[in-house]
């Protein structure tokens, strides 16, 4: 399955989301490849650093910022259980290819009013890829939430009849992110037991459940 996390706002959590769902799933035993279309290489500078650290490889990331996505990513999947791509920078040429490689999308989203007016423009290049590409499976994955706030709740009831509707999983907004980035780690190589490797769990199962 090709998994691409896309959403054109910064700031909404889509590298680290897409690190840890490679991660489970390849503690889960797949093979995942993760493909980095960004300039910035945040993914390639976090397996740099993890390879600094000497911790064991757990996936592998390819930079590749260019808008042949859609050709070369279906190859890399011959060779894997599951492809994702990272959020690409706010380039469309960029975004169209990676709607057009992927078979799932994920949209992470903060549960701000700001987030959800600043998808409007994501989900029309969605239905655009839609036309050419009619099985795209796509849903909202609420990511950096506050905890015990009333609008985090209220966004996932105006999410629940929306298309794309979100995924139950919800992740909060939690240091031990910050702190398993830093050196390059994953939540649960710090606590594997812990609430923010649970919730991590969560939409990667919930995600595999989208294949077709």
């Amino acid at each position: 399955m090709i998994v691409a996390l896309l959403n054109q706002k910064g700031g909404v959590g889509k590298t680290t989301l897409t690190l840890h769902l490679d991660g489970h799933w390849a503690c889960q035993g797949k093979r995942v490849t993760l493909i980095d279309p960004d300039p910035q290489g945040s993914a390639l500078d976090w397996s740099e650093q993890r390879a600094r650290r000497c911790y064991a490889r757990l996936f592998g990331v390819i930079g590749l910022a260019r808008d042949t996505l859609h050709r070369e990513a279906p190859e890399l999947a011959r060779h894997a259980d599951h492809v994702v791509i990272g959020g690409p920078p706010r380039v469309a040429a960029l975004l169209r290819s990676a709607l057009l490689a992927a078979d799932a999308i994920l949209v992470p989203d903060q549960p701000s009013p700001f987030d959800g007016w600043a998808s409007v423009e994501m989900l029309a290049m969605i239905a655009e890829a839609r036309v050419f590409h009619p099985a795209l499976v796509v849903r909202f994955v609420l990511n950096r939430c506050p905890a015990r706030t009333i609008i985090v709740r209220d966004t996932a009831q105006s999410l629940a009849d929306h298309d794309p509707p979100a995924l139950h999983a919800r992740i909060g907004q939690r240091v031990i992110f910050a702190d398993a980035a830093r050196n390059g780690q994953l939540v649960f190589e710090l606590d594997a037991t812990g609430a923010a490797a649970h919730e991590i769990a969560t939409p990667a199962i919930e995600t595999e459940r989208l294949a077709p």
